[in-house]
């Protein structure tokens, strides 16, 4: 069996991983490339394998970084199909029809722009015909805890990571000259504690475990410290006149957040201001969280049961209207979540513009900002910042709570590697203090036989 990684190698984002063996070729995800121009210009360049050349691919979720070059793999000649669970596929076909949209919405922008100076622009990664003809080649067939025959002696096990809805790292056994080969792809592994869906499952043990490592170097505040930190932002901000901005992923943070900020609203810990999720895509994945109860924590089963809505309660406003979002440049003592999570497009951009100048407000900051992201630059320190080619001064009060991550810190991937004690592991999916850190701590702590992914450099079992 052969890995090598051409995605989330010595960097966060763009998970894409080839496995052969036994003469079948696939992926583990294919991902976008996300964060500055230099990142992003990755996701133009050639696949360093052929697509019409994959047997199938295997997708762990639903996020953009692990599906968001799909369309494009299957426009160049993927013809086997993409297996995921049933929650993944949903949630996919959202946000890759969204992923299409905003390529097409920029291409018209940057082609106006360049128009007059006669540069060429260009095209979109992919088209929403592209994402329709994709989601045409998924196979929600994979359930927790099911191994699934893949080919003559290759089967694969998704079981739940706790990181979103429906995501999974996958177990692989793989018979090769009478011997059998284990290995474990992680996917993102969720925090622990987080309530909405269930902490992650420990691994079986295996020959060679490829971990995410986003957080590698560092442990988060615990959730419960983290919804009080919130509860004190939103409190001095409301007292003081101004609005609260929580850039929100579509997918997960959005869900978490709103969650949380009802348990407090019924607890009486925050003032009855309105809340205001102000994204379309958000709004639409929530709806596929309510769809999936069997996915979501005991907790949130009971509540969906009981007729309780986790996600949606008195004073909260889902806005998909573009004139509803303008609408809320008005907004005084208003808590507005909007996407993108780091800062980096949307909505949230319209509304930072109208509030990051203003000492009154705050901007709650609960996900990982990527290098060369505007959200990267809020938390550290920047006086001020460019939004629509217009310079913003940054006078509201920036908190960063990193206890809402959707990912394992150090302890957590420590625990998870646990049962793996003693193999090799590949360390994927990070920045290079966090992959330097876990594969330190990989080999002082659980003795293990722990490498950092190149780009494009085989592992060999």
């Amino acid at each position: 069996m052969k890995i090598t990684s051409f995605g989330a190698a010595e960097t966060v984002t763009g998970s894409c991983h080839l496995v052969e063996t036994n003469g079948t070729k696939f992926l583990v995800d294919c991902g976008l490339f996300q964060g500055g121009h230099e990142e992003e210009e990755r996701n133009y360049g050639s696949f360093p394998f052929d697509p019409r050349e994959l047997d199938f691919v295997l997708l762990t979720h639903g996020h953009l970084d692990h599906c968001g070059r799909l369309p494009r793999l299957v426009k160049e000649g993927l013809g086997g199909p993409i297996i995921t669970t049933a929650a993944t596929r949903d949630i996919a076909r959202f946000i890759l029809l969204d992923a299409a949209h905003l390529q097409h919405e920029e291409f018209l922008i940057r082609q106006r722009k360049h128009r007059r100076s006669g540069r060429e622009v260009k095209q979109p990664l992919y088209s929403v015909e592209d994402v329709l003809y994709t989601l045409d080649q998924f196979e929600p067939r994979a359930k927790y805890e099911e191994s699934l025959a893949l080919a003559p002696g290759l089967s694969a096990t998704f079981r739940d990571a706790g990181h979103i809805l429906g995501s999974a790292f996958i177990e692989l056994v793989a018979e090769e000259n009478g011997r059998k080969k284990r290995v474990t792809f992680s996917g993102d592994l969720g925090n622990l504690g987080q309530h909405v869906v269930p902490d992650p499952l420990l691994p079986h043990e295996c020959d060679l475990v490829a971990t995410e490592s986003t957080y590698g170097d560092r442990n988060h505040r615990s959730v419960a410290e983290s919804v009080e930190e919130l509860a004190e932002a939103v409190n001095e901000t409301i007292k003081g006149g101004g609005n609260v901005i929580i850039p929100t992923f579509a997918l997960e943070r959005a869900q978490d957040v709103l969650f949380y900020l009802g348990q407090l609203r019924h607890a009486g810990k925050i003032p009855e201001s309105p809340i205001y999720l102000d994204s379309p895509l958000a709004i639409n994945i929530t709806e596929v969280y309510r769809r999936h109860p069997q996915c979501l924590d005991e907790g949130v089963q009971r509540m969906l049961e009981a007729g309780e809505h986790p996600f949606m309660f008195a004073g909260t406003h889902f806005t998909r209207a573009t004139e509803e979002s303008k609408r809320l440049n008005e907004a005084s003592g208003a808590i507005i979540m909007a996407g993108s999570g780091m800062c980096h497009g949307g909505r949230v951009l319209h509304h930072l513009r109208h509030n990051l100048w203003r000492a009154e407000s705050s901007v709650v900051l609960v996900g990982y900002q990527a290098r060369g992201t505007l959200g990267r630059a809020l938390v550290e320190g920047a006086r001020s910042v460019k939004i629509y080619g217009e310079e913003i001064a940054v006078k509201a009060k920036i908190h960063t709570i990193n206890g809402f991550s959707a990912h394992a810190d150090q302890r957590g991937l420590l625990r998870w590697l646990g049962p793996c004690r003693g193999k090799r592991a590949l360390l994927v999916h990070g920045e290079n203090h966090a992959l330097a850190a876990l594969k330190s701590l990989a080999h002082e702590k659980l003795g293990m036989e722990a490498q950092i992914a190149r780009l494009g450099q085989p592992v060999d079992l």
